[in-house]
């Protein structure tokens, strides 16, 4: 019985942090032995933000890296960069010409994103659901992980992928679903800024690669209050965020320490930072190590890059030469 297809991508705009370690990374990694599974960096959606070739690449090498680091395993998955496969962008091609401006301007994310940026709201930006469908069917993947805020781009290749179904009277597409994790293991890391989760663009993240110093720094300046009046008092949003970082990463006893500490209103918040700050390095230390190994090992990135965009290829070429038949593109010679 073949294994379903699971396909999800990730901008090489940033780093990864605790919060995408403890969300879907993990699960990631879990899923190698029972999903086939592509994950691509998407160097060429990052492109509607107009990066300098210097970021973009430095930006490639450091995702590879940390995905590699955190147990991705290109022999078990096929971890690939999106532009070594020029076949998404030809049936991103043939995709646009059935995707309609109407649908395409109405979609959040390229609303959102025209209003805050209103002079770079390019032919890319718009086209954005699209690129994302050509990602995901190319290889028939019947599962996409999704966080809240790409919801409706799947939902436009769900539509995209029915359409040309419909179109061409041809079940050649499976309609993707969303994956949900099972909540199994799934940690919701909070950010240090008092509220909410972590998170890249809320600034409130300690990336894995992240120097101790750097750690020290954030750590030290997270959000608290004024520390509790009553013992055994409900703690503050900021500070239950504190705890709760405290809890993934520190020993029991260390947390059972400082919880005592809080309930009898003796808590000094500037010693459970330091603690904390401390358990932060010691926890992600082998991750950043092992992304330093492999940064600096260009050989091995060379060698999973080549090997993953040799696999991708391979099953996007297969399914192009499909679409490319049923639209009736042959060549005369």
């Amino acid at each position: 019985m073949e294994k379903p297809i699971v396909v999800s991508g990730i901008r090489p705009t940033g780093y990864l942090h605790l919060g995408n370690y403890f969300g879907a990374v993990r699960n990631f990694i879990r899923m190698q032995n029972d999903y086939t599974c592509y994950f691509f960096i998407a160097d060429i959606h990052s492109l509607t933000t107009h990066p300098t070739p210097t970021n973009l690449q430095a930006g490639v090498k450091q995702v590879l890296a940390e995905y590699l680091a955190c147990g991705i395993d290109p022999e078990k998955s096929t971890i690939f960069i999106q532009s070594d496969v020029p076949e998404v962008t030809e049936l991103y091609t043939l995709l646009n010409m059935n995707a309609y401006l109407g649908e395409l301007e109405r979609t959040t994310s390229f609303k959102d994103k025209a209003r805050k940026n209103p002079d770079n709201v390019n032919a890319g930006l718009l086209t954005y659901p699209v690129l994302m469908a050509a990602d995901i069917i190319i290889h028939k993947a019947q599962f996409v992980p999704v966080g809240k805020d790409q919801e409706q781009n799947l939902e436009m290749a769900r539509k995209f992928a029915a359409r040309f179904n419909r179109m061409y009277n041809n079940e050649l597409f499976p309609i993707p679903r969303p994956f949900t994790f099972d909540g199994k293991d799934m940690i919701k890391v909070p950010g240090l800024d008092g509220s909410g989760k972590m998170g890249k663009s809320e600034g409130n993240a300690i990336n894995l690669c992240e120097d101790p110093k750097s750690i020290r720094k954030k750590v030290m300046r997270a959000v608290t209050d004024l520390g509790p009046t009553e013992p055994n008092s409900k703690k503050a949003e900021p500070v239950e965020n504190l705890f709760t970082l405290m809890k993934i990463v520190s020993a029991p006893e260390t947390v059972a320490h400082f919880e005592s500490l809080y309930n009898s209103c003796e808590i000094r918040y500037g010693d459970m930072k330091k603690q904390l700050a401390e358990d932060i390095i010691s926890y992600t230390d082998p991750i950043r190590n092992k992304i330093n190994d492999i940064l600096a090992d260009t050989d091995y990135l060379t060698k999973v890059a080549r090997m993953g965009a040799e696999r991708a290829r391979e099953s996007a070429a297969k399914t192009l030469s499909e679409v490319k038949s049923l639209i009736g593109i042959k060549s005369l010679f």
